[in-house]
């Protein structure tokens, strides 16, 4: 692979919209995770293979985001987002598709009792270079599995 210095740098650039997303759900800022979204960006919610089922909830736009991150954020007493591997297609200079393998650790109360959901997720993510940055246009965010276990911590 023949890659120029310009496409390693938007290589990097896009990692951090995805490390970004992730840092603000563990840190508990809706307004920092939203961020990574263009204005009108939208995150289509899936359980299951999405070529096969549609989204089971759709949200557009940044403050929709923010306030649906907000919603989200509230039901755990903290999560942990561990983003693995990570490929990025460039479609155009200023478009990309990509998909990254997620992780996620929520901790929360049900019935009086600590449990730790854990979520394989993945992300496929439409990217587009917008007045000289780039953002996430569309999120399809596909949770592959769940587990949930008494957490003794």
């Amino acid at each position: 692979m023949d890659e120029t210095l310009e496409t390693l740098i938007d290589r990097v650039a896009i990692r951090e919209l995805v490390d970004t997303y992730a840092r603000g759900a563990d840190r508990r800022d809706a307004v920092l995770e939203a961020s990574v979204f263009a204005d009108d960006g939208e995150v289509l919610f899936f359980s299951g293979d999405p070529e096969t089922t549609g989204p089971v909830d759709t949200i557009r736009g940044r403050d929709a985001l923010i306030r649906t991150f907000e919603g989200l954020i509230a039901q755990y007493d903290a999560t942990t987002y561990l983003n693995g591997q990570s490929s990025v297609r460039f479609v155009t200079a200023d478009t990309a598709e990509g998909e990254t393998y997620c992780t996620a650790l929520h901790l929360l109360r049900e019935a009086g009792q600590r449990c730790l959901l854990t979520m394989s997720i993945r992300y496929l993510d439409r990217f587009e270079r917008i007045d000289g940055r780039w953002r996430i246009a569309q999120r399809r965010l596909v949770i592959d599995w769940t587990d949930r276990s008494a957490s003794a911590a």
